[in-house]
């Protein structure tokens, strides 16, 4: 499985959108080994896609077709400043990864602060699947991803923002607690991104 998260600062986002919505309905079909995405606008101006293939090369090959060429231009015009990619070869997905029935997505973004942080990070993602599981109710799913220089990506599908904020204040089980903290601890500088009108898509 291959992941890659494509961010940018948005200058015209009726643009964006536009370009955005086109893409699964015109270019999805005809991109072989290409599964779902994930993607969106959020409220301070960004936009960021979550993408799923198959396997690197089917990206690879995605990436070549002249029609995806075209649609890049069209969506990067919209774009106010630089393109940053992070190419994932170690994707994890937890309960499915998430639905598209999802109404809040929030995704969590840093650097390991240790290369050899990775194993540990894989340690504390598949102990918060069964954690979810139990006690989550309002997480639908998830997905993580860490790319070749580290920076990791985790993007946590809820059913509503409500549900997801409610459950924030709520007492929180101690071992639910433990997982959160020592996954914090592992990125430096971790930030959030939140797609409060979050947008899907899949090969059907």
């Amino acid at each position: 499985m291959f992941m890659q998260i494509i961010q940018a600062e948005v200058g015209n986002a009726e643009g964006v959108r536009a370009a955005m919505d086109r893409w699964p309905r015109d270019l999805g079909p005809g991109a072989e080994g290409w599964l779902d995405a994930t993607y969106g606008l959020t409220d301070d101006g960004k936009y960021i896609a979550v993408v799923r293939f198959e396997s690197e090369e089917a990206a690879r090959r995605n990436s070549e077709r002249p029609e995806q060429a075209e649609w890049w231009r069209e969506l990067s015009a919209n774009f106010a400043g630089d393109v940053t990619f992070h190419n994932c070869r170690d994707v994890t997905l937890l309960a499915g990864g998430g639905l598209d029935e999802a109404g809040f997505v929030q995704i969590l973004q840093g650097h390991l602060r240790d290369r050899n942080d990775r194993k540990r990070a894989h340690e504390l993602v598949d102990a918060s699947g069964d954690l979810m599981s139990r006690h989550r109710p309002d997480i639908m799913g998830a997905m993580v991803a860490i790319d070749e220089d580290d920076f990791f990506t985790e993007t946590v599908a809820f059913t509503t923002e409500a549900a997801a904020r409610e459950a924030e204040r709520a007492e929180i089980a101690p071992g639910v607690a433990r997982v959160i903290r020592e996954e914090m601890s592992l990125l430096d500088d971790p930030a959030f991104v939140d797609l409060h009108h979050p947008s899907f898509a899949a090969h059907r």
